[in-house]
C-alpha cells in the first residue's frame, strides 16, 4: 500500500525503550515508530469498542488520539468497556479514558470532546485528525461517520458487535467502496437489536475492537494489506472468521461520480432512530403506563392483562407476578388469541421491546394497550427493590 502518512516526528529516549519490540520489526522501524507518533487518530465511541481500540494505539504510540463520546460510566458497562473502572461510574466516559490512557502512555496526546457526534460539529472536530474509527453503536453515527469520510477524502476504519458476532472493514471511498456500498439504506427500525436489548458477550468488542486497531496501524504505516473492499465477519460461538469481498456500488448515494448526497443530512431522521441518548421528560406519553401508576391499578384488582414481551431465559432473572410471556418476536403470529376488549399492559427490561410490542398490537386494530415505562428495571427501581436490575 502507498504510503499516504508520511510525516515523522523524533522519539524521546524513554520512547526508543517504550516501542522497543516495534522498532525491532522491520515493517516498522525507526521510521515508522517516528509516522505513529506523528499521526492522529479520532475515535467515536469510548465504549465497548472504543476502549481496546484506544488502549492499544496509544500503547502502540499513535501520537495525537481524539475520543468523542456524550456519556456517563454506568456500572452495566464495565462487563466490556474495559478502559473504565469501578471507580469511575457516573464519571464522564471520555474524561475517565482519558485518564486511563494517560496512564497507559503519557507521550500520547489525548483529546476528549464530551459531545454528541453531530452534522454540526463532526467536521470541525474530524479536521485535524488523520483517518477515523468508529466505535459507534447507532447506525445515524455510522452513516454520518461515512459521510463524512467520503467528503473529506479520509479513512473509516469501522466495526459493530452483537450477540457474539462482529465486523469489522474499512472503508475509504478514494480506495475502495464506502458503508454505503455495503447498507444503502438502514434496516427498518427495531430489526437489529442493540446490545442493550439483545446482549453482547463482553469479550467479543475486545477481539473487534483488538482488529480494528491493527487495521489503523497498517494505514498509518502502510503496510501489510488493509480491510478495504474486505468486510471481515467473525463468529465468537463457532470461533469463525469469514472474509467477504466487497465493490463499489456505481449508484452509491455519496461516493458514486454523481452523488446525490454532497453534504452531511439529519442522520437521525434518515435512520428513524436517535443517535444519542437524549434527555428523557418525565411526563410518560399517552400509550405508556409509570410504574406508580400500574402498582395503583393492580392494587385496586382492575383486570390488567400483564404481558412480559422478554426472551424466556430473562425470566430466571425477575419477572412480575400473573404475567403472561410473549416474546417480542412471537407477538405477531400470538397476537390473535389476545382479546383486543382487554386493557393489555406490556413490559420488557427498559421498555424499548414493548414499545415495539405495543405498535404491532396497535397497528393490528388493538385499542386498550400500553407500555410500561422504563420496563421491569424502573419497577425494580420503584416498586420492588427485591428484584435485581440487569
Amino acid at each position: 500500500m502507498k504510503d499516504t502518512f508520511s510525516e515523522r516526528s523524533e522519539l524521546t529516549r524513554s520512547e526508543f525503550q517504550r516501542y522497543s519490540r516495534q522498532l525491532l520489526l522491520p515493517e516498522i522501524g525507526l521510521q515508522g515508530q517516528e509516522r505513529l507518533k506523528a499521526s492522529s487518530i479520532l475515535i467515536v465511541g469510548a465504549g465497548g469498542l472504543g476502549s481496546p481500540i484506544s488502549m492499544y494505539l496509544a500503547a502502540a504510540g499513535v501520537g495525537r488520539i481524539g475520543l468523542v463520546d456524550h456519556d456517563v460510566v454506568e456500572l452495566t458497562n464495565l462487563q466490556r468497556q474495559i478502559i473504565h473502572s469501578t471507580s469511575r461510574i457516573g464519571e464522564r466516559k471520555v474524561l475517565s479514558a482519558r485518564d486511563r490512557l494517560s496512564d497507559i502512555n503519557p507521550e500520547a496526546e489525548v483529546v476528549v470532546f464530551d459531545e454528541p457526534f453531530t452534522s454540526e460539529n463532526a467536521e470541525q472536530i474530524s479536521k485535524p485528525f488523520d483517518l477515523l474509527i468508529d466505535a459507534s453503536d447507532n447506525f445515524p453515527t455510522r452513516y454520518l461517520i461515512n459521510d463524512l469520510c467520503v467528503l473529506t477524502g479520509k479513512a473509516n476504519v469501522s466495526g459493530s458487535v452483537s450477540r457474539f458476532d462482529g465486523q469489522v472493514s474499512v472503508f475509504w471511498a478514494e480506495k475502495g467502496p464506502c458503508y454505503r456500498c455495503l447498507f444503502p439504506d438502514p434496516p427498518p427500525v427495531g430489526l437489529i437489536p442493540s446490545c442493550a436489548e439483545g446482549g453482547v458477550l463482553g469479550l467479543l468488542p475486545g477481539t473487534i475492537g483488538t482488529l480494528q486497531a491493527t487495521e489503523a496501524i497498517k494505514l498509518l504505516l502502510g503496510i501489510g494489506t488493509p480491510l478495504i473492499g474486505t468486510l471481515l465477519i467473525y463468529d465468537a460461538l463457532d470461533m469463525r472468521f469469514e472474509m467477504v469481498k466487497l465493490k463499489k456500488n456505481p449508484e452509491c448515494k455519496v461516493c458514486s461520480q454523481n452523488p446525490s448526497i454532497t453534504q452531511l443530512i439529519d442522520y437521525e431522521a434518515f435512520c428513524g432512530v436517535p443517535g444519542h441518548n437524549n434527555d428523557k421528560s418525565s411526563h410518560a406519553p399517552d400509550w405508556e403506563i409509570e410504574p406508580s401508576e400500574l402498582v395503583k391499578r393492580l392494587a385496586t384488582g382492575e383486570p390488567l392483562h400483564l404481558i412480559d414481551v422478554r426472551e424466556p431465559h430473562e425470566l430466571e432473572i425477575s419477572a412480575l407476578p400473573n404475567a403472561d410471556s410473549i416474546p417480542l418476536g412471537s407477538m405477531s403470529t400470538r397476537m390473535a388469541k389476545l382479546d383486543d376488549a382487554e386493557e393489555i399492559v406490556l413490559f420488557c427490561r427498559t421498555g424499548l421491546r414493548s414499545t415495539r410490542a405495543l405498535h404491532i398490537l396497535t397497528g393490528a386494530g388493538f385499542k386498550k394497550t400500553f407500555s410500561l415505562q422504563g420496563g421491569i428495571n424502573a419497577w425494580a427501581r420503584q416498586v420492588d427493590p427485591t428484584l435485581p436490575v440487569y
